[in-house]
């Protein structure tokens, strides 16, 4: 349940701080009408086991977000670490972003290729956050590559390095 409240910190301090958090990079994808929609998003993470539930965060102006409740469903690409030019065709406004992108229809779901994780889910329900939504979504089916995937930290596209096993934990 969101409660009114007011932030003292401002718009550009929140998104510097924001910036330094590491997130994957995903494309969260749609059909409507036979067409495949699309748009790059930060905000993912898993919500639930218990259902198998996961969460995306759309703009509320966001066209993509009124195809998901249209066609009551949605997948995750979780984007493999050579995507970073997937990443930005899907930032950019406009329609046909599948323009040039290989794909394929999966139980009536567009799934990118190679991406590092693919989640075929069912629209469970909306919550209002601020601007955003949040996309509550049941994951009905998973598929995995044998790939790096794609982070985003300080405002660059950025692979992962594993540290060496004998790296002390700090105290």
């Amino acid at each position: 349940m969101m409660t009114s409240v007011t932030s003292r910190i401002s718009a550009e301090e929140f998104k510097a701080a924001l910036a330094a958090v590491c997130t994957p990079v995903t494309v969260v994808t749609t059909a409507c009408d036979g067409r495949p929609h699309g748009t790059t998003v930060s905000s993912f993470c898993s919500l639930s086991l218990d259902p198998p539930m996961v969460l995306v965060s759309l703009d509320k102006s966001s066209e993509l977000l009124g195809l998901i409740c249209q066609s009551g469903c949605y997948g995750v690409n979780v984007l493999a670490r050579h995507q970073s030019a997937i990443a930005r065709a899907f930032a950019r406004k406009g329609p046909d972003k599948f323009t040039g992108v290989g794909h394929e229809i999966v139980s009536g779901i567009p799934r990118i290729p190679g991406a590092a994780v693919w989640l075929q889910c069912r629209l469970a329900g909306l919550v209002d956050g601020g601007d955003h939504v949040i996309a509550l979504g049941v994951v009905e089916r998973a598929i995995q590559e044998p790939a790096e995937p794609l982070m985003y930290h300080d405002r660059v596209f950025r692979g992962l390095a594993a540290l060496p096993s004998d790296a002390s934990v700090p105290a």
